[in-house]
């Protein structure tokens, strides 16, 4: 017997975990959970920051190894004492941190680790490799040049190598670690499109997202995770606010808390801003008012954000804090005159993530706090404990590493560094980007609150109904420039879009 998809539904389920638990010193990860996924079906997993998602599937692609419990893939009970086990046993895992090679071709990374060799075997086959690739892209309809470097690619593109590498790897069960979340609307509607021809060949996907909008178009089922446990799991027929009572405990009766609009005197005020990808920026930003920036992928949106805060070089263009002009050559300049910049990218260019949470919070602030010279690790404890609780900071202890937490705790800690640098320009650059709801809602309430305490906000999002139900303003950026300038209140979506993507004369 066959389903709509075409799985085979008297043959055993793809996989099949009992009673999986997992602990991290003080912390219970899992407690007794089962996870089914049915052959040839995509299954979405969601939950809270925490929640204990990607521990679940580092258990299942033989990372970690659980304390209790037992896996049985397509009807084989299995043990994976390593990654390469996993693997071997056709279970492939893309991290939301895609795990390229960059200075490789697209084909030398789907082969890595498995060249075809030529000769006495001492040789690669370079041109065997290429055409694998290429007919494994071929039969499964992906556009993609094997012989390019994958640094030269789109993250759509990188997305695909990913997969290609699960594929020539044999694998009937590929698990997704947020995979939209760096992705234009284009490369999110083509990923989709991939999902669907691999489950139409057979292969279980499992999807982890915070983007809840997305699972109606792609997910056969969902299984919910708070706090460890399993629960709801059953097909994909919830409604998006039942999705968020089970995964956060209570309902959430607005996304967006509500937010007083700003009307202070100008606090930040850039002129003529000019650098390599950005030309002739001009806004303000005025003490308690928040000004959301929308544009498409490589508008220049955070071009902006790293010339104002003196990541990139300026060629050109003046800022000015509180009506006096500052000269920004540097972070270090930035920081000292109070502007704060929380990066899209926490984990390349936010956290020193094998550093201690402390360190990440501190590193800002050392002068500030009375340690610019000798560093005293008993304050820097106390004063990463205060912070933690004010921002509920989930982690086993302040002193662990910061790769250790949640992707929501991580963007926390950033938050955290510059509420103790006491910065009064803040530039947010996606900082919902890969949290989940209910994380969401707390960054947002925070940013009403320093709103509230007379801080100057820019906020950038690629989601435009976060950017209507946070900001009193929307800039709108286009090929470099700065093309609007809209009063949140009195604009649509429809006007932004349009902005962001209409050529006019």
């Amino acid at each position: 017997m066959t389903s709509e998809n075409g799985q085979n539904t008297a043959s055993p389920p793809a996989i099949v975990m009992r009673e999986i638990s997992k602990r991290f010193g003080p912390v219970q990860a899992l407690e007794d959970v089962n996870f089914t996924v049915r052959r040839g079906t995509v299954h979405t997993l969601v939950g809270e920051n925490g929640a204990g998602k990607t521990t679940l599937m580092k258990i299942l692609a033989g990372v970690y190894q659980p304390d209790k419990g037992t896996i049985e893939i397509n009807g084989q009970r299995r043990r994976f004492d390593g990654p390469q086990e996993a693997i071997d046993a056709g279970v492939s895992m893309i991290y939301q941190d895609l795990d390229l090679a960059e200075h490789l071709t697209v084909a030398e990374n789907v082969f890595l680790g498995n060249e075809p060799r030529r000769g006495l075997r001492f040789i690669v086959d370079s041109k065997k490799m290429i055409k694998a690739t290429a007919d494994l892209a071929k039969g499964f309809g992906f556009d993609i040049d094997p012989s390019v470097v994958v640094s030269g690619l789109s993250t759509g593109d990188c997305q695909i190598a990913e997969i290609l590498k699960a594929l020539a790897r044999k694998a009937s069960i590929i698990v997704m670690d947020e995979p939209t979340s760096s992705l234009s609307e284009g490369e999110v509607n083509r990923l989709f499109e991939i999902i669907r021809r691999l489950r139409k060949s057979g292969i279980s996907i499992i999807y982890i997202s915070h983007r809840l909008e997305e699972i109606k178009g792609i997910a056969d089922d969902i299984t919910v995770l708070r706090d460890g446990k399993v629960v709801h799991s059953g097909t994909a027929g919830l409604d998006t606010k039942m999705i968020v009572r089970y995964m956060v405990g209570r309902e959430l009766t607005d996304y967006y808390p509500a937010h007083k609009t700003g009307e202070g005197k100008v606090a930040a005020e850039i002129k003529n801003l000019t650098s390599r990808k950005i030309i002739d920026i001009n806004l303000e930003v005025r003490a308690g008012e928040i000004v959301g920036m929308a544009g498409l992928a490589g508008a220049g949106r955070t071009e902006v954000a790293r010339a104002i805060f003196g990541v990139e070089k300026k060629d050109a263009g003046v800022i000015l804090l509180n009506g006096r002009e500052v000269k920004i050559n540097s972070p270090c300049d930035a920081i000292a005159n109070g502007i704060a910049f929380l990066t899209e990218d926490r984990k390349r260019t936010g956290l020193c993530l094998g550093l201690a949470c402390t360190w990440n919070i501190t590193l800002a602030a050392l002068g500030l706090i009375g340690m610019s010279r000798i560093i005293r690790p008993r304050k820097e404890l106390t004063t990463a404990e205060k912070l933690g609780k004010q921002l509920v900071i989930k982690w086993s202890s302040p002193e662990s590493r910061a790769d250790t937490l949640s992707g929501g705790n991580q963007q926390k800690l950033l938050i955290a560094r510059w509420l103790l640098a006491q910065a009064r320009f803040l530039i947010f650059d996606e900082p919902t980007r890969g949290i989940d709801v209910g994380a969401k809602y707390e960054v947002y309430t925070l940013l009403n609150k320093l709103a509230e305490q007379g801080k100057a906000i820019l906020f950038i999002s690629s989601e435009l109904p976060e950017l209507f139900g946070v900001t009193d303003r929307i800039l709108v950026m286009r090929r470099g420039r700065l093309v609007g300038n809209l009063k949140t209140s009195e604009t649509t979506q429809e006007e932004v879009m349009h902005l962001a993507a209409v050529e006019t004369n």
